[in-house]
This record gives structure tokens, sequence and C-alpha cells, in this order.
């Protein structure tokens, strides 16, 4: 083989092996960026529950639950003046409860028809950040059960398809000053 056909087949190999391993490092299905951080928010925000309220929810169905859902002084504001997208920095929280019924109530009104939170069950986080979380509309999503451990990889693949419904940045509670 000619000296000049030998380096123009090495430079090709070598091409095609950086561009080999240019694509093994290349994000991950579930990863926003090149050093593998989840789209998923793996850490509690501190402090989440001195935060103010933003809205309240009740859910019934397979849920029955109450949530009270928070925000940041980002968030707040946001909220307040009405911005949208919501801007990086934005942090909501969704403290989520077992509803039960209320004995001490209902006697005071004369029929059972009281409830008030139960036990808790989850508390879920939307973060709001458009270059970490890209690939999930700007916002990383969180789960973490009553212990603290984290959601499953299936309960978390639902937040984002779910989110992708709502008509204000992936948000569905309006503020309820």
């Amino acid at each position: 083989m000619n000296p000049a056909l030998r380096r123009i087949v090495f430079f090709l190999t070598a091409g095609a092996l950086l561009a080999g391993v240019i694509a093994v490092r290349a994000p991950l299905s579930g990863h926003a960026d090149d050093d593998g951080t989840p789209v998923y928010v793996t850490k509690i925000p501190p402090g989440y529950r001195d935060w103010q309220l933003i809205s309240v929810a009740h859910e019934e169905g397979n849920l029955h639950s109450f949530a009270a859902m928070l925000g940041n002084d980002v968030a707040i504001k946001a909220y307040r003046d009405g911005k949208l997208p919501y801007p990086d920095g934005t942090i909501i929280a969704a403290l989520h409860y077992a509803h039960v019924a209320s004995e001490e109530n209902d006697k005071v009104f004369g029929d059972p028809q009281s409830f008030v939170p139960g036990p808790p069950t989850n508390v879920q986080f939307m973060i709001k950040d458009s270059k970490k979380y890209a690939s999930t509309g700007g916002w990383g999503f969180g789960h973490f059960n009553k212990d603290g451990t984290t959601g499953t990889d299936a309960q978390l693949k639902t937040c984002f398809p779910c989110h992708a419904k709502a008509s204000r940045d992936l948000v569905f509670k309006r503020y309820a000053p």
C-alpha cells in the first residue's frame, strides 16, 4: 500500500474511532447534559417548608389526597407578576397527604362532612433550570416518599409527559392569593 493511501486510511480510522467515543459519551435518554446529570431532582431543596403557599388541591380517584403547593421566592414573584414562562430558579413543592374524616369536626357540624390531612404520602418538586433540564421542558421533577427516599424511575418518568399537557409552562396550579 502506498504511504499516502496508508495515511488516508489511518486518519479515516482515527476519525471513526473519535466519532464513536463522542457518541458513547453523548447524553443518554433521561439525562440533561454530557456529565450524566439526571433530569430528576435527587435532593430535597432546603427550607421548602418555610416557602409561601401557592395553592391547595384535593384529588379524588385512587389518590384521596390533599396537597399544599408551596413556592420559593422566585416562584411567588413569578406567580404574582403573572410571568410566563417561569424564570430559572423557580421551585415549586407539592406536599401530599392522605385525607381522613375528622370525627372531632363532624361532632361540631352534626354531620359526617369534614376531612383533614392525614398521614403524609410524598413531597414532589419542580425546579426550573432551562439548561440543565432542557430535555424536559426546562423543568426537573422530583418525587420523595414519606420516608425521604426518592421515587422510582417509573414514577418519575410520568412527570414530564403529564406536565407537558399543562398550558402554563408545564405548571397546573394557579396562584390562590
